[in-house]
């Protein structure tokens, strides 16, 4: 049986923004400051959903 991070699909900068509920500027500025998981292919990021997910629950919380 093969890894499911092998399995998972690489998603585009749009997809992150819409899983998060957030903008595309809000992920572009958290890949500059390098604190989001993020791979490039050539000049283009991709990302795993797992990882955007361990990231953000490995984030702190902040009071409502």
């Amino acid at each position: 049986m093969e890894n499911a991070m092998e399995l998972e699909k690489w998603v585009s900068i749009r997809v992150v923004a819409e899983h998060l509920c957030v903008s595309r500027s809000f992920v572009n500025k958290a890949v500059q400051k390098g604190e989001v998981p993020v791979h490039r292919v050539g000049r283009n990021l991709r990302f795993r959903l797992t990882e955007i997910d361990a990231w953000i629950e490995g984030s702190e919380s902040v009071p409502a």
